[in-house]
């Protein structure tokens, strides 16, 4: 009688295992990879930025519904200085790996929400991997190193100390500080038109310390100036270019050293301010070659 009774909570057991089966698999699956763990996005590195913008906002929810909530969770863990995270799709989302994989084959959209983080958490690549158990995984190298940004950030502090007075306006500290940029720096035509590499000008090292760049070191200096004066601002690009978008007065205005930095047949140094602070209006009225961007990515400067 005894073996009998055991026999059958065993046929019960195994019943019941068996009819639940595929619920058992997916919660040992869900354990296994962590789902039905809380993601957080944890410590945040010094150089996050606690604002937002239209076009994508921090979040602490890194469970997505929709595709802003995908772009959301990028420009979060981008901004917040990771090297690598780890979130999960859920199932009711059906169309959440498909639009992860992309906007991880869309560099466009990945760059433009680059653009929108401090300088030294930026990314020159970013890898995206995923599983069929929605398990995504992002990993991040950044464009500077340590070592570079140790030796940036004092040059920086030392030149602000010259550049930006207090007792001023803060449309004089930006312009001392473009001014003092495009004086000291020249346009890297070897890289830009033969890839020729001899300086990092394309990071503000090069005009920083080699005295040359591209327009990616322009930008990227200026906003650490920016930065400096606790002024909102973001790059934008496009297919061509890129330079900076500043909250100036509560306006976004256009800031572009490049090209108010010319390339000269003579090879001598001139000095502009056609492109220092001004309106997309005025932008593009001026030059729409290089500055065509795609204004549902950058909606405060519409």
């Amino acid at each position: 009688m005894k073996k009998l009774i055991i026999f059958i909570i065993i046929a019960l057991l195994a019943g019941t295992i068996y009819l639940f089966r595929n619920n058992i698999k997916e919660y040992l699956i869900s354990v296994a990879i962590g789902r039905n763990k809380e993601v957080t996005i944890g410590e945040k590195n010094k150089y996050y930025r606690d604002y937002d913008f239209q076009f994508v906002q921090n979040t602490d929810n890194f469970t997505p519904q929709s595709q802003q909530d995908i772009y959301n969770i990028f420009y979060t863990v981008i901004n917040a200085g990771k090297d690598e995270f780890t979130f999960f799709c859920p199932k009711e989302y059906e169309n959440c790996t498909k639009e992860i994989q992309n906007l991880a084959n869309d560099q466009t959209t990945l760059s433009d929400i680059n653009n929108y983080v401090h300088p030294y958490n930026s990314f020159s690549n970013i890898e995206t991997a995923y599983d069929t158990y929605g398990k995504i995984t992002i990993t991040i190298e950044k464009i500077y190193s340590e070592e570079d940004i140790n030796q940036i950030n004092q040059k920086v502090d030392e030149l602000s100390k010259k550049l930006i007075n207090t007792n001023d306006t803060e449309y004089n500290n930006i312009k001392r500080i473009h001014d003092y940029i495009i004086d000291t720096t020249k346009y890297d035509s070897d890289r830009s038109e033969n890839n020729i590499i001899n300086y990092k000008s394309d990071t503000a090292y090069g005009p920083l310390f080699e005295g040359y760049a591209i327009c990616g070191g322009y930008t990227d200096l200026m906003q650490l100036f920016l930065e400096k004066m606790n002024i909102k601002s973001y790059r934008v690009s496009s297919d061509e270019h890129v330079w900076n978008a500043v909250n100036y007065n509560n306006t976004w205005l256009n800031l572009d050293l490049t090209w108010d930095d010319p390339v000269t047949n003579d090879g001598s140094n001139y000095l502009d301010h056609k492109f220092f602070l001004i309106d997309t209006k005025t932008l593009l009225s001026i030059e729409k070659n290089e500055h065509d961007f795609d204004i549902n990515h950058y909606k405060e400067l519409a």
